[in-house]
């Protein structure tokens, strides 16, 4: 420390301009929220939005009054949309006892990766970046190599998929496993704060010329199992083993042990340099197609009667695993958090991406909640996709439906 400074040792240079920028920030989304909320009562006015069409992807479509939810609450959210530029959600789906509900698509700007597209008019074709809801799909994957033996469980050290890398072994690393990878917590130094910095670890990874290296050279910070760290490198090793385990790239596990029985047929798959298939945040999918993996999920992992992901392994990944980020727990992959619906206390489980891409899963409710959004470099995306749930989707819940 300088010794012609004056202050405490323990305070950070920048502690009052990082301070003064979180007040600035807390008053930023105090004032969105509020006219967020006056929105809601301009527009409540407004009813009906009608049944979804059906498509050919054979989705059961229905009203919104005959799954329990009131029109006169839910319907307002298409013209607070269309009206909120500031908010660029880009599509909401409502799925309930199996029916979709609840269809609208919304123009705004959206970014493919790193490559902005300015003003896009979304419709029920239009595939969406879907960022970390990625890890959720690939945590799936696993779920259901485990179940058929080809990886003998999630308690084997990682380490010893990649003897390769025999050199990176040391006693800490050596105590790395599956489960630690799913849950956030190898323990090793990894920073994905700002995906505009080019330190990012996330953007190192993929510009590494060995990916996997990259992630296990990667030094302890802590004991493994201990400490959530948000880590795409982590789900980066997950694909790496199925490839190992299976012989066959993510892509296509992806495509014959879960699209095709979900009838998934249109996905993208973003690729780093060298052709590999980015298991971190890679998928580009249609918001149907999100609805179909949360009612997978809500299902316990059953599909038109074809148990796809064993329902042990579902009940798992959607289990408090560890403390994650603010006031969430996370699962294998998903996030878990709450609501208040009429007074009562309702759990669920999200597979989140950045910009505000959300698919939540609320069992209690039998119910399922897609938003996509191109909020990738906004603060915002942590609060408008929940705000849309809570205030337009579970409001409209009627009691005892």
């Amino acid at each position: 420390m300088n010794a012609n400074k004056s202050s405490s040792p323990n305070v950070p240079k920048h502690a009052p301009e990082r301070r003064r920028t979180k007040i600035a920030t807390a008053a930023a989304v105090g004032l969105l929220g509020l006219a967020f909320t006056l929105a809601v009562i301009r527009a409540s006015a407004q009813t009906g939005c009608g049944v979804p069409a059906a498509g050919a992807d054979h989705w059961p479509v229905a009203a919104p009054e005959s799954v329990g939810l009131a029109s006169s609450t839910l319907c307002p959210l298409v013209q607070r949309i269309g009206d909120w530029k500031e908010g660029n959600v880009h599509s909401v789906l409502v799925v309930r006892h199996g029916s979709l509900v609840f269809e609208h698509y919304f123009s705004g700007a959206d970014e493919i990766g790193d490559t902005k597209l300015g003003e896009v008019a979304f419709g029920p074709q239009t595939k969406h970046d879907v960022r970390s809801i990625t890890k959720s799909i690939v945590a799936l994957l696993l779920g259901i190599a485990v179940d058929r033996g080809w990886v003998g469980g999630i308690d084997q050290p990682v380490l010893s998929f990649f003897p390769e890398y025999a050199d990176l072994r040391t006693p800490e690393k050596d105590r790395i496993t599956l489960r630690h990878l799913l849950t956030m917590s190898a323990g090793l130094r990894w920073n994905e704060d700002n995906y505009d910095e080019p330190n990012n670890s996330e953007i190192l990874m993929g510009a590494a010329p060995d990916h996997y290296r990259f992630v296990l050279e990667q030094p302890a910070v802590a004991p493994a199992g201990e400490v959530y760290n948000y880590s795409g490198g982590g789900t980066a090793l997950i694909a790496a083993v199925l490839h190992k385990a299976t012989g066959k790239p993510l892509e296509e596990l992806a495509r014959t042990l879960l699209f095709e029985p979900l009838d998934i047929t249109d996905v993208e798959w973003h690729r780093w340099d060298d052709g590999t298939a980015n298991a971190a945040s890679g998928l580009r999918m249609r918001p149907r197609d999100l609805a179909r993996i949360g009612q997978l999920v809500l299902s316990r992992g059953a599909w038109n009667g074809t148990q796809i992901v064993p329902a042990s392994w579902i009940d798992a990944a959607t289990a408090p695993q560890i403390n994650g980020g603010g006031l969430y727990f996370y699962g294998y992959k998903f996030w878990l958090g709450r609501s208040l619906v009429h007074k009562r206390e309702i759990d669920w489980a999200s597979a989140t991406g950045n910009g505000g891409q959300r698919v939540f899963i609320v069992p209690a409710l039998d119910l399922v909640v897609v938003v996509t959004a191109g909020l990738y470099h906004s603060f915002t995306q942590s609060w408008v996709p929940i705000a849309v749930m809570n205030r337009f989707v579970l409001a409209a819940i009627e009691p005892r439906s």
